[in-house]
């Protein structure tokens, strides 16, 4: 396996919330899952992340899990940062894939705050210490309370900062501009603030975000990580331009739960086939048309 040199140095950019392709069997379909890998770095991402919510993740047995880390780790060869998915509700269960995430090599695990349980704020805490405490990879917490049905607060967050620093980071899906905003202005220097909703990734880059882990990277990679570089570089004007032009594709990405809409359109795009795990299913067929005519818009079909 080819050794990396690990997240050093603080996060910022795109990193794309990777889909997990199958074949027509349900196998995983390897040959698919490196094109896109190939897909992704022409595009120019900084990061590639697989194993979280777009990758279909509860529907991955422990040695899918550890062969994609691998296939994307040596794949990858340093071209971009690896940051797999490794969460559970269980603290056991979530220190379990940290640590395997990190001997497969990857250069950072992202891990969601516990869902259906609902802990308090003190409990996401002492979750995410456990797992720091049990590797030495870099963490990024990732907050999606409309997923895990409960939020990790802007103080447990800045907390979280100071006290664990192995935690690097946070991925930030609630939607919530106030909570990201007193992030923002209260985190240190060296802890990336990052979007875990497209549409919402130049407002928070706005106020001192520091990039986006993208579901539509998956389908432009190229276009979305040159708005994200724009922001970073100040230049707004050019930033807004990309975003407005990729907005119908964000928005499409969530007519129904995703990744079904970007499965489908990586599948029109001849990337994957457009095969999911149940209990998700393939895209409605009212929806598959105007899918279509945005990506022909953009150019990638």
């Amino acid at each position: 396996m080819t050794k990396r040199s690990g997240m050093k140095k603080k996060f910022h950019g795109t990193g794309t919330a990777l889909v997990t392709p199958f074949k027509k069997n349900g196998a995983l379909d390897e040959h698919a899952l490196l094109q896109l890998l190939d897909y992704q770095l022409k595009g120019n991402v900084e990061a590639v992340v697989p194993l979280g919510t777009t990758g279909e993740n509860p529907a991955l047995s422990r040695t899918e899990m550890r062969r994609i880390i691998e296939l994307a780790v040596d794949h990858v060869a340093g071209r971009a940062l690896v940051i797999a998915g490794a969460g559970s509700n269980s603290t056991a269960t979530a220190i379990e894939l940290a640590r395997e995430a990190q001997a497969a090599g990857a250069d950072a695990v992202l891990v969601v705050g516990p869902y259906y349980n609902k802990p308090t704020q003190e409990g996401y805490f002492r979750h995410f210490r456990a797992i720091a405490e049990e590797i030495d990879i870099p963490i990024i917490v990732y907050n999606v309370p409309g997923r895990t049905g409960g939020n990790i607060e802007a103080g447990t967050i800045l907390r979280i900062a100071e006290e664990i620093p192995l935690i690097r980071g946070v991925k930030e899906a609630s939607g919530n501009m106030a909570q990201i905003m007193e992030i923002a202005r209260n985190k240190s220097a060296d802890f990336s603030l990052l979007s875990g909703d497209d549409g919402l990734t130049l407002p928070m880059m706005a106020v001192g975000g520091d990039g986006c882990i993208s579901v539509v990277a998956n389908e432009a990679p190229s276009l979305f990580s040159s708005m994200v570089r724009a922001c970073l570089g100040g230049k707004w004007e050019k930033a807004r331009d990309l975003h407005n032009r990729l907005l119908p594709l964000m928005n499409a990405n969530f007519l129904e739960s995703n990744p079904i809409p970007v499965k489908a359109a990586l599948s029109m795009m001849g990337l994957i086939e457009e095969v999911y795990r149940l209990p998700l299913v393939e895209l409605s067929a009212r929806h598959r048309e105007p899918l279509r005519k945005i990506l022909k818009n953009l150019d990638l079909l």
